[in-house]
């Protein structure tokens, strides 16, 4: 029996033990929130995205939510990331006009209503049947940019489609050259003007909890992972109805083999990067710098912008914090260069605190799949909706009204690498371009 068939196999019998158990029919198509302007309303057990997290976690099977949450090896370099954060202090600051506030940031030639996106994020339709289709929806109600990931669960065409021209393409070089020049040609084509090339995956990391819940794409349904999917039947219906979500960019027909996760994607090299300068008329991002030496090599190489992260502590688990090596890259590479962050943001604060530590704009991963997961597009507005609410809230206790107002300043201990002539430069031209 292929794996395809074991798979279907599998996901049949799961179907089969659910009817049998009078589980409640799941309503509503491929939907799994309700339509019309109740996914606009606010969430009443989301107040934070540790809340999200944790809703999920009951709502979702364990092999899926630990494949959101889980990070490499023990896990130590993903709680960096967001104990780091807890200790940034920030220096209130009082008796200021800060009766209007303005959020609107203008990036990489754009002007969105808040400094966050939403990161490239592969196979989000696993959380949820229409996930990627709802993060869409949250790019267009915020204003904001969406990065699609080349593991996405929709085609990159209709992306940029549903985010009406917001949304930018993650690129991986692996498996075959071909197939990656080929994603590269069908963004340029379809219209996206800003490509992130991804670079610090050259082998997908070892991942425990993935290994022990035996997670493989596609799914092959064994004991453990029947009983998981059995104990939270909304979920199993749902993904039963739909079909089980796959990278819907890396094709299985003709012979091709589809996504493999544990590919090699060790071909995004330096000549690569200068092969696709070429070739990419466009901006060019590079994702997973934390390397002073390698940003000041990619701001030579022609890149226009820079995504400083440690792939959310997924692949070293002995990286340092992200945010702590945010600093030295501003002061390397000038107050000019658009950096991009990511890696332990879970608050509006933490928001306030990347650009503090340098950032001109911050990207929101693993938090908003949690959202979905816990209540659908519902919980996903609602927790997007409270992150541009607390960096509202917090330049306001700062004394600030704009984004571009940020500086070392608001800081207490400021970074040492963070120093005065770099940041205060940077915040002058963050103003100009406000």
């Amino acid at each position: 029996m292929s794996a395809r068939q074991h798979s279907i196999g599998g996901l049949n019998s799961v179907r089969h033990i659910l009817q049998r158990a009078n589980a409640r029919p799941f309503r509503g198509g491929s939907k799994i929130a309700p339509s019309g302007d109740k996914t606009t309303k606010q969430s009443r057990r989301i107040f934070t995205a540790e809340d999200a997290r944790m809703l999920a976690r009951r709502r979702l099977p364990r092999l899926v939510f630990d494949f959101v949450d889980g990070a490499a090896g023990r896990e130590i370099a993903a709680a960096k990331n967001i104990s780091a954060f807890d200790e940034i202090e920030l220096q209130p600051r009082v008796m200021q006009d800060v009766s209007s506030r303005n959020l609107r940031t203008t990036f990489l030639g754009s002007e969105y209503d808040c400094p966050v996106g939403i990161a490239p994020m592969g196979m989000c339709d696993l959380i949820w049947h229409g996930a990627d289709r709802m993060l869409a929806r949250a790019s267009n109600r915020f204003n904001a940019p969406l990065c699609l990931s080349s593991a996405a669960s929709c085609l990159i065409e209709d992306m940029l489609s549903w985010t009406e021209g917001r949304a930018w393409f993650q690129l991986y070089v692996g498996q075959s050259m071909d197939h990656t020049l080929d994603m590269v040609e069908r963004a340029k084509t379809a219209g996206y003007e800003t490509l992130v090339l991804t670079v610090d995956v050259p082998q997908v990391s070892r991942r425990v909890r993935d290994l022990r819940n035996g997670f493989e794409m596609p799914f092959r349904i064994g004991p453990r992972q029947f009983l998981d999917f059995a104990a939270h039947p909304k979920w199993s219906l749902t993904t039963l109805v739909n079909g089980a979500p796959s990278a819907k960019n890396f094709p299985t027909d003709r012979g091709n083999s589809g996504f493999d996760r544990g590919a090699s994607r060790a071909g995004a090299d330096w000549a690569f990067l200068n092969r696709l300068r070429d070739l990419w008329p466009g901006r060019l991002v590079i994702k997973g710098v934390t390397s002073v030496a390698d940003a000041k090599r990619i701001q030579s190489c022609g890149a226009d912008a820079i995504y400083v992260s440690n792939h959310g502590g997924r692949q070293l688990d002995s990286a340092p914090a992200a945010i702590k090596l945010l600093p030295a890259i501003r002061t390397a590479l000038g107050p000019d260069y658009p950096l991009i962050f990511d890696s332990g943001i879970r608050s509006g604060e933490d928001v306030v605190k990347a650009l503090a530590f340098g950032a001109d704009f911050v990207m929101l991963g693993r938090p908003l799949l949690f959202a979905i997961g816990a209540e659908g597009e519902r919980g996903l507005n609602s927790l997007f909706s409270i992150f541009t609410e607390e960096i509202s809230l917090t330049l306001a206790q700062l004394g600030l009204t704009r984004p571009g107002e940020i500086s070392r300043d608001v800081l207490i201990n400021p970074p040492a690498s963070l120093t005065e002539k770099s940041t205060q430069l940077h915040i002058t031209k963050s103003i100009k371009r406000a």
